[in-house]
Formats: structure tokens, sequence, C-alpha cells
């Protein structure tokens, strides 16, 4: 990049002693510095003092304000549109596990098996007979799905070893690791007695059975929050998983869901109106992101146009290097936070409208981007509490600890990913809490914050004394690591970090060099010395 003009015009001339090039002391052109001083100070005001500065009012600050309102009462709107959805899914997949799991009670949720052929056989027969006679058991909106004025069958698959022979008894077995699978259909008008017998099972190379069946229903309750109804087809697989061969047949129902919208409807004095208030109002959300977006990227590009400038002045006048973290002071990461939020706002709202308009169901999508989104822009509201000092200390700590608990945290990771497949290998066939890697990392975690330590030394169970002892040691030890020296540690770097920045403030002592060189601007706001009619470089709040 060339040096600026400006810059440059007061630097001295080249002069030739003894036939050698020479540069002769640089003469400061006061008026420049001053200038340029000014301009960076101008570059860090908050919203309020460049308003006394230049008495342009901060339209873009109001936007943002804006933006919190609108973005919030958004996700409020989605939130209570979605917790309806989860909440009728959820209803319907715990009445199909009690329309067709025999015997089923809540409290087994996760633990319902079978342990004998009659048991498997009666409740696959179970399954089928609730099913052609579910119009006359159910006590809600259920029906069969239908295609071409016919109804869709009932599947019933069963998945085995393809040529097998196992004899427990003389100890041998000759196996074709090979699946095999084997499907008979079931209409509503059929009874399965009348495909029986096509149908038999070999427990000793059955691996599963599952049975596929669709239903569909309408959620009614939308209607009372002036929303129209959607209509639903759930495919519904039951499944005897029988993979172990340890005796224990797992059941479980499982539920996917295509939502999609009624072909004809008629809701008694509805109009569709507030569809499209909804649908007008995330428009205005896009358009508000969308402009806040652009502002805000022009922003960190003229920060960043700035910054090389300053960073050839200090050169031209100085003969000084400007520091990695000077440089950083321009790029503010206020307006990155926010261009992250803006993006995945107006992601967000456009699959909203998607979904509104029943050309997309991705609810799980779209509620991470709005939240995340909606998190991002409360947490920038303490952007604003910074230009108050007493309230900036917080933001301060944080920045200037980042770095190094990110360190510390690196650190600390190592030890604690050896404690996590240590356990989950040692442990996990014992204790419950250790039987997979991410209940591991879970577990551990919990410890840290002190959660259920009790619980976790008392349900480790005694299958041997080698194995306890190690449970005992290996808790004591992650314990005593981690809750008395890596956490103090962690609370003693953030605490350093904040004695530090509190000192700093209260002393008033300059850490860096453009802090101290744009302090020796002494032109308040209101000195009307700021009115010029160049633009300012920061445009994202005003």
């Amino acid at each position: 990049m060339e040096e600026p003009e400006s810059l440059l015009a007061s630097r001295s001339e080249e002069t030739r002693v003894n036939g050698r090039c020479r540069w002769s002391a640089p003469t400061l052109d006061t008026k420049v510095v001053e200038d340029f001083r000014r301009r960076l100070k101008y570059f860090f005001m908050n919203p309020c003092e460049k308003y006394k500065a230049r008495g342009r009012k901060p339209w873009k600050l109001m936007l943002q304000i804006l933006k919190i309102a609108i973005i919030t009462i958004q996700l409020v709107s989605f939130g209570l549109s979605n917790e309806m959805m989860v909440t009728f899914k959820d209803e319907n997949l715990m009445t199909f596990r009690h329309l067709f799991l025999k015997g089923y009670k809540d409290h087994r949720m996760g633990g319902y098996a079978l342990y004998t052929k009659a048991d498997v056989c009666d409740h696959i027969d179970y399954v089928i007979n609730r099913y052609i006679n579910l119009q006359n058991l159910t006590v809600g909106n259920l029906a069969y799905e239908s295609v071409d004025g016919n109804y869709t069958p009932l599947s019933v698959c069963q998945e085995f070893y393809r040529n097998s022979s196992i004899d427990p008894e003389n100890e041998t077995f000759d196996i074709d690791p090979h699946i095999a699978k084997d499907c008979v259909s079931i209409y509503p008008a059929q009874r399965f007695d009348d495909n029986s017998s096509n149908f038999s099972l070999d427990f000793r190379r059955l691996l599963s059975v599952n049975i596929y069946l669709t239903l569909k229903t309408i959620n009614l309750q939308t209607v009372r929050h002036h929303e129209l109804p959607d209509c639903y087809d759930f495919n519904i697989m039951i499944k005897f998983d029988n993979r172990a061969h340890s005796g224990k047949i797992k059941v479980d129902v499982e539920n996917d869901v295509r939502i999609y919208e009624c072909r004809d409807w008629n809701v008694e004095g509805a109009s569709g109106k507030n569809d499209y208030l909804l649908l007008l109002f995330d428009s205005v959300v896009i358009l508000a992101c969308f402009i806040s977006l652009i502002l805000c990227t022009r922003s960190v590009i003229n920060g960043i146009q700035l910054q090389f400038e300053f960073n050839i002045f200090f050169h031209a006048y100085y003969n000084k290097i400007v520091s990695w973290s000077d440089r950083m002071e321009f790029v503010n990461g206020w307006y990155i936070l926010i261009i992250v939020s803006d993006t995945l706002t107006i992601a967000g709202s456009a699959l909203k409208i998607g979904i509104q308009t029943k050309y997309l169901t991705n609810y799980d999508v779209c509620s991470i981007l709005l939240g995340t989104a909606t998190m991002l822009v409360w947490v920038g509201v303490m952007r604003y509490l910074g230009f108050f000092k007493k309230y900036n200390i917080l933001i301060l700590t944080l920045r200037a600890a980042f770095p190094n608990v990110i360190r510390f945290c690196c650190c600390a990771a190592m030890i604690y990913l050896g404690y996590c497949f240590c356990g989950w290998i040692v442990l996990g066939p014992y204790h419950e809490k250790f039987r997979t890697l991410d209940k591991v990392t879970e577990c551990l975690f919990s410890l840290i914050n002190g959660d259920d330590i009790y619980g976790t030394f008392l349900k480790m169970r005694h299958e041997g004394y080698m194995v306890w002892l190690f449970s005992r040691i290996y808790l004591y030890s992650f314990i005593s690591l981690f809750i008395y020296m890596v956490l103090s540690l962690f609370i003693a770097l953030i605490t350093d970090t904040y004695e530090t920045i509190k000192h700093h403030q209260q002393d008033k002592v300059l850490v860096s060099q453009l802090q101290a060189f744009i302090a020796e601007c002494r032109d308040k706001p209101d000195s009307g010395r700021y009115q010029t009619g160049e633009e300012p470089a920061c445009c994202c709040f005003g």
C-alpha cells in the first residue's frame, strides 16, 4: 500500500554527505499529526460522543436497538409454534407406544424387552391386530395412509444371517455373516394368520424384526393460536432388536414425521390474514438485518483501512512498528458478532418463511439458526453497557483474559481427555455413567462442578476388588486434580486479569502505543474541532 501524501509531505528530504545517502531527522508537521490523531480519536468514540462531535444522529444505533426488539418478537412467535409441534410429535410417539406395545408403562421407557419366543410372536401378532382395529381403539384423529384410494399395508420384516448352524452344546458353529431380509405385508382388512405360513422366525440366526406402518393425523391445536393446522404423516417403526443374541430382545418405537399443508381446509372466521402478517414481519426482519450486515461489513473494511494508515504513519514519523495488539484494536469484535448474527437471522428467517408456506419442515435447523442469532444479539447489548465505565470492566476482563484462558484450557484438555479414555475403557463395563465416551465426558464435567459426586461413587458395582480399587483411585485423583488445582488456577487466571484491568483503570495507565498516541488529543467531542467534511470511518453505530 502506498503511503498517503498527507503523511509523507512532512518527511525530511534526502541529503548526500561524502557521496553517501543520508536521511535527516524527520520534521513533524504538527497540523498533519493533530488531524490524524483527531481522526483516530473520532474513530474510537461511542455513538453519543460522535453525535456531540459532528451532530449526526446515530441512525445505525437505532437500527440495532430496533433489531433487538423485532428479532426477539420473531423468536418468541416461532418458539411457540415449534413448541406445539414438538409437543404434538412427542405425545403421538407416546400414544404409539401405548397402542402397539403390549403392557407398556411410562416408567418402563427405554427398558421394554422380551425374553421368550412365545412373547415375541405374541407381541408381533398384538401389534398387527391393534393396527387392524386402530379406528375402534384410538381417541386421536389417526387414520391409515392411502395411495390412489388404497390403504398402505403394514410390513413385517425380519433380518437374519443367511446361513448358520449354531450348536452351543458342542461349542460349534458355522455362520455366514451376510444378512438376508424377508418381509410380509398386511393390509388393514387382512389378518396376520393369512400370511403366517410364509413367515417364520429362526431365533438362532435372527437379528431383528421390524414392523413398518404409516399413519396420518391433523394438528388442530394451532387453531387456538390463529395458525392454520398442519397435516402429519407418521412413519412408525417398531423394532425387536436381537443383535446381541443375549436372550434379551429389546423393543422400541421410532417415529419419522413428515409435515405438510392439508389439501382442503376451511377455518370459520379465518381469512389467512395472520399468515400474511407473519410473512410481512419476517420480511421486515430480513430487510433490517441485511441493512445492518452491509453497514457493519463496511465498518470493518474502513477499520482495516485505517489500521493500515496508522501503521504507515507510525513507520513514517516515528520509525516504529505497530504491535499486533494495537492493530487488532481497529477490528471491532462487536461488528463481527453482529455480522454473524445478521447472517444467521437472515438464513433462519428465510427458512421460517418456507416453514410457514409449507414448502419446508426443517423446524430444528430453523430454531438453531434463530436461537443462536437471538443469543448473539442479546450478548451484543454488552457493547452498549461498555459505553459506561462502571460496566466496561467485564468486557475488558473477558477480552484481556481470553488468550490466556484458551492456552490454559488446551493444556487442561489433554489431562481431561486422558481421564475420559481411561474411564471409558476400564469403568465402562461396570458403571452406567462410563458406558460410552460421550457419557464419560458429561460425567467428568459434572464432577468438576460438584454434581452427584456421591452418586457416582455409590453406583460402582462390586464386580471385583481390583476394578473397585481402581475406580476409587481414578475418581479421587480426578476430583482432587481438577477441583482443587485446575479449577482454582482457572479462577485465579480470571481474577488476576480483573485486578490488572481494575488497577489500570484507577491509575489511568496507557497500556499501548495507540492509546498513548490518541490520549495526546485534548479536543473534547463538543469542542467543534471535529466538524469536517470527511466521512467517519465507523459506519455501523453512527
